[in-house]
């Protein structure tokens, strides 16, 4: 069905576009952290919790948030993770607007969205765009596994990295990054970034696990295969690390890497998504393929320095 657009509904979508970045500017602060032009970030509590990306907090100290009400305020780092480029810090402030965050699954393509930043105290500042890509659970360049992310045509501006993404209703899709993309804007989605936040505020850092193995994947025969329920490939165990979680674990070079805990290993991606923070210190049913053979040892999955 084709979408006509009249001169009135023109003027009432505007109007509902401008209403959008009035409310989710209300939860899009500024952050002074680095020497060039400042960065944005989003109100995630009421007591002074801010979000912003990892790579823009550029200093330890004299970290300060200028606010939407024209306040700046001093700021702590809580806990940062360059992987998924996320940074959490603490304002010594309350009574923020905390932004109204999108379910997950809420976002479709084909959605309207605007990019939102206040790099200055002049004010906020958006650009708008669609929704181009939703996708599924991703290892960034910096070894982090995400739940997904979304990917928009909308411009992030210099010193949007750290603000929202915010759909026509004025709810924060998620969190807008120019590194992730490795030069194309990226959004991390809000109830990803909330887990990664949630696990800064706990710990100061992402716990990652390691198994202490080098691997490559290859091509299961046919029979193996079939006895895996059609699995195509796994990972061909090359080096195992003298001391590893591996090597205590019973694993050995030759074998053949088919699945961690339920998940089932194809390939690198599939492994690094299976070794969550999760994982870190638990004792977890390893699959291998030995000598044609399925093997089942168990591996205290270690955390990776």
């Amino acid at each position: 069905m084709a979408i006509e657009i009249t001169e009135f509904g023109a003027a009432e979508l505007s109007d509902g576009l401008a209403a959008a970045v009035e409310r989710a500017g209300q939860s899009t602060v500024t952050v002074h952290a680095r020497r060039r032009i400042p960065a944005s970030g989003i109100a995630w509590t009421a007591d002074g919790v801010i979000l912003t990306c990892d790579h823009v907090v550029e200093r330890d100290e004299d970290i300060t948030i200028g606010l939407p009400d024209g306040r700046t305020v001093a700021a702590t780092i809580a806990g940062r993770d360059a992987g998924s480029d996320l940074a959490v810090l603490r304002a010594d402030v309350t009574g923020l607007t905390p932004a109204d965050r999108a379910a997950a699954g809420e976002v479709k393509v084909g959605h309207l969205a605007l990019a939102l930043g206040r790099p200055s105290e002049e004010g906020v500042s958006a650009s708008l765009g669609v929704v181009s890509a939703v996708r599924g659970p991703w290892r960034t360049f910096g070894g982090a596994v995400i739940d997904g992310y979304y990917r928009t045509d909308a411009t992030f501006f210099p010193g949007f990295s750290g603000g929202p993404l915010v759909l026509a209703d004025g709810r924060v899709a998620g969190i807008n990054s120019s590194r992730l993309g490795r030069g194309a804007g990226l959004t991390i989605p809000a109830a990803a970034a909330a887990k990664v936040a949630e696990a800064l505020l706990a710990g100061g850092r992402l716990k990652r696990g390691y198994l202490g193995i080098g691997s490559q994947p290859v091509k299961l025969p046919a029979a193996i295969a079939a006895e895996l329920g059609g699995q195509e490939t796994g990972l061909l165990i090359v080096t195992v690390e003298p001391g590893s979680p591996a090597e205590a674990g019973g694993v050995m070079l030759g074998d053949i890497l088919v699945a961690i805990g339920a998940h089932t290993v194809t390939g690198t991606e599939s492994l690094h998504l299976a070794l969550g923070a999760d994982s870190v210190g638990q004792p977890t049913a390893v699959t291998v393929m030995r000598g044609g053979a399925k093997r089942e040892l168990t591996v205290t999955v270690g955390e990776r320095a």
